[in-house]
């Protein structure tokens, strides 16, 4: 039983086995193509492996060019200053500035690998160059196809939607409890979790997006889960409103009933105009009612008027 709780918790991650798969293949080309130092271009595919291929795309150009640049400059101070272990304080001094001005920083350590070579071969020479653009090239080219298939994340995100569906469901479950008897019991643990639900579903409907063009994808599910944001922060200022109704009314009650059938149509936003008429069909019948006869009454039917207004802004984002 140990054994097995041990091999349980060994778990290697899809990123890991591209990396592995990525540096593997670097490696086998640059040996292959017989270049120098070619277990380098295996350092460049693992410095580039990112999350998402935008990511990925972003960090190869960054480093292509911190690479290329560090080729250069650090030959020509080399070639100047001598190649001296103390021509690196230099040329780190001169090049790193360059590159946090150019806002390609993530390439540093990329280049350095590219600068080491060049202090160590100790000479100007064509093949040389030629060796190390290859190695940048095999590098971060792996890393390019290698990050290019992504897993399908919409599992998740489905999961973080119907999660996000079911406690929106129930809190207005629970706000029509309220309304249609006058108490309710709830200890309102769903309207944190749906906060919680909310801020995982961003963060891996950004990634999503990342990983597609707006063309691939066959639903928006930053628009999805930005609508759901709408819905929680709509519900957060309708509780105080129903906190404040201290005294059971028929038009609670009716309110109530609408609530209750807007939580069962949260997954088809196609009635959202049946769901309108509704709520205007309400809205006028309290027209027609008399007056408040007292200062409870009238406090009462403000609030539930007021929680009319975010109701119908509610269908809004269905």
């Amino acid at each position: 039983m140990l054994g097995l709780g041990k091999a349980h918790m060994f778990k290697i991650g899809f990123r890991t086995i591209k990396t592995a798969v990525g540096v593997s293949v670097s490696v086998l080309l640059g040996e292959l193509i017989g270049l120098q130092n070619f277990a380098s271009a295996g350092i460049l595919t693992l410095l580039c492996i990112q999350k998402s291929r935008k990511k990925s795309i972003q960090a190869a150009v960054s480093r292509f060019f911190a690479c290329v640049g560090g080729l250069f400059v650090s030959t020509g101070i080399f070639e100047l200053i001598g190649y001296e272990a103390y021509a690196f304080l230099v040329v780190l001094l001169l090049f790193i500035p360059l590159l946090v001005r150019l806002r390609i920083q993530e390439g540093i350590a990329s280049s350095v690998v590219i600068m080491m070579h060049v202090y160590m071969h100790a000479k100007v020479e064509a093949s040389f160059f030629l060796n190390e653009f290859l190695i940048i090239s095999i590098g971060l080219g792996v890393a390019l196809l290698v990050n290019w298939y992504m897993p399908s994340i919409d599992r998740v995100l489905i999961k973080h939607q119907e999660e996000t569906e079911r406690l929106i469901s129930a809190i207005l479950f629970e706000i029509a409890n309220y309304l249609k008897n006058g108490y309710t019991l709830w200890d309102g643990k769903e309207l944190l979790q749906l906060e919680d639900t909310l801020n995982k579903a961003r963060s891996v409907a950004a990634l999503d997006a990342e990983n597609h063009r707006i063309a691939d994808k066959r639903n928006d599910y930053g628009l999805i889960f930005e609508n759901k944001r709408r819905q929680y922060h709509l519900l957060e200022r309708m509780l105080p409103m129903v906190a404040r109704i201290t005294a059971q009314m028929e038009q609670s009650t009716r309110i109530g009933d609408f609530v209750v059938e807007l939580g069962e149509q949260l997954r088809h936003p196609d009635k959202a105009g049946e769901l309108h008429d509704k709520l205007q069909t309400i809205r006028d019948y309290h027209k027609q009612l008399p007056l408040p006869e007292s200062r409870e009454e009238f406090e009462n039917r403000a609030s539930l008027f007021t929680m009319a207004n975010e109701l119908e802004r509610f269908i809004d984002t269905l």
